[in-house]
C-alpha cells in the first residue's frame, strides 16, 4: 500500500467514527452557571486524575454534563492536550550521549 492510500484510508476512517459522535440535547444547557470554555479547559487539565478517582468512587466524573457544548468541548480538549502534555512528552526523542 501506498504512502497516500494509507492517508486516505485513515482519514475515510477517521470521518466514519466522528460521524457516529453526537451529544444528547439534555447535556447541553444555556443557563447561567453552566459549565463553559474554562471549566472544560479545567476538567481537560485535571482529566487525569479525576478518571482515577472515578475508578475508585463513582460520584467522580471526568466530563460535566450539563455543559453549554462546544465551548466546554473545545476547552476540554485543549486541557487535554495543552495543558496536560498530549503528545508532547512522547514526541521528545532522548539523545544518547557518546
Amino acid at each position: 500500500m501506498t504512502k497516500t492510500t494509507r492517508i486516505l484510508a485513515a482519514s475515510v476512517i477517521i470521518l466514519l467514527v466522528s460521524a457516529c459522535a453526537s451529544q444528547i440535547d439534555a447535556g447541553v444547557a444555556e443557563d447561567a452557571g453552566t459549565p463553559g470554555f474554562l471549566w472544560g479547559l479545567w476538567h481537560g487539565f485535571v482529566f487525569p486524575f479525576a478518571w482515577i478517582g472515578s475508578l475508585f468512587d463513582p460520584d467522580i466524573a471526568v466530563y460535566a454534563v450539563p455543559n453549554n457544548g462546544g465551548w466546554y468541548d473545545f476547552g476540554f480538549f485543549l486541557g487535554i492536550t495543552v495543558l496536560g502534555g498530549g503528545s508532547w512528552f512522547s514526541s521528545k526523542k532522548k539523545r544518547r550521549k557518546d
